[in-house]
């Protein structure tokens, strides 16, 4: 596999995560042979050092440092939230126009990963900030209502808690499509039957912070996610409008 670099100089390298690639070596699966990291060292030929993550589902701007030591000045940025990151989603319903979920989340351990972490965590904070970019009506009955509907949302999280986003859009009633693990089953289905949506429809579009060397601000980009351009395509989104989404 040939990842997209969407960003390198001397002391960093970004890609564009596909959905479904495991950012590095996971003991809840061990079957997988490519990882994020490996794939990336061995396309670029020099070790690559993580500096944050994203779920394995979840696609889009994935940075890595090129030394230990950058690694520990930009993972800093991460820790103290000074890393401002922007998704777009796919979720079921309408949401309103803008808003701020602030709900704490008590992390969810795996009993495998997590057998040696503390239990008894109590819940963290937890904010994401959300705005309606469209909103879609389908003449198909999914469930009980005649009609399906469904929005596109930015997103933009103010901490970064595990699965925050996904956990944040299932506790607001509006759930991200294709997620398996917090979803809805009959949305995620029609979807995947239907227009061949088979991810999770969820990518972190762009992401903007201080080069830890040079001081300078930097904003990193990804293309639009094709799952969810060829959605959109489907739904009558113009052109002109994928143009502008692909700038976010």
């Amino acid at each position: 596999m040939q990842l997209d670099i969407i960003y390198q100089d001397e002391f960093l390298v970004a890609i564009n995560k596909p959905s479904g690639l495991l950012v590095h070596r996971s003991l809840i699966d061990k079957h997988e042979t490519q990882f994020a990291m490996q794939l990336l060292r061995d396309q670029i030929g020099q070790h690559v050092f993580p500096v944050h993550r994203l779920d394995r589902p979840t696609s889009g701007v994935l940075v890595f440092a090129l030394s230990s030591g950058v690694a520990r000045t930009l993972g800093e940025q991460f820790f103290k939230q000074k890393v401002a990151k922007t998704y777009l989603a796919l979720v079921r319903g309408h949401v309103a126009d803008e808003g701020e979920i602030d709900y704490a989340l008590k992390e969810k351990l795996d009993k495998i990963a997590d057998k040696m972490s503390r239990q008894d965590k109590p819940a963290q904070a937890a904010v994401t900030f959300f705005s309606k970019l469209h909103a879609f009506e389908l003449c198909f009955a999914v469930g009980r209502y005649p009609t399906a509907r469904y929005s596109l949302v930015k997103l933009t999280p103010k901490t970064g808690r595990k699965h925050q986003l996904r956990r944040h859009l299932a506790h607001i009633n509006h759930p991200i499509l294709g997620d398996t693990t917090h979803g809805d089953g009959k949305h995620n289905r029609f979807v995947r039957e239907q227009y061949g949506l088979r991810q999770l429809a969820l990518t972190c579009k762009s992401m903007h912070f201080q080069h830890p060397v040079s001081q300078e601000s930097l904003s990193l980009h990804c293309p639009l996610n094709k799952g969810f351009s060829n959605l959109l395509e489907a739904w009558q989104v113009s052109k002109a409008e994928l143009t502008e989404l692909s700038k976010l």
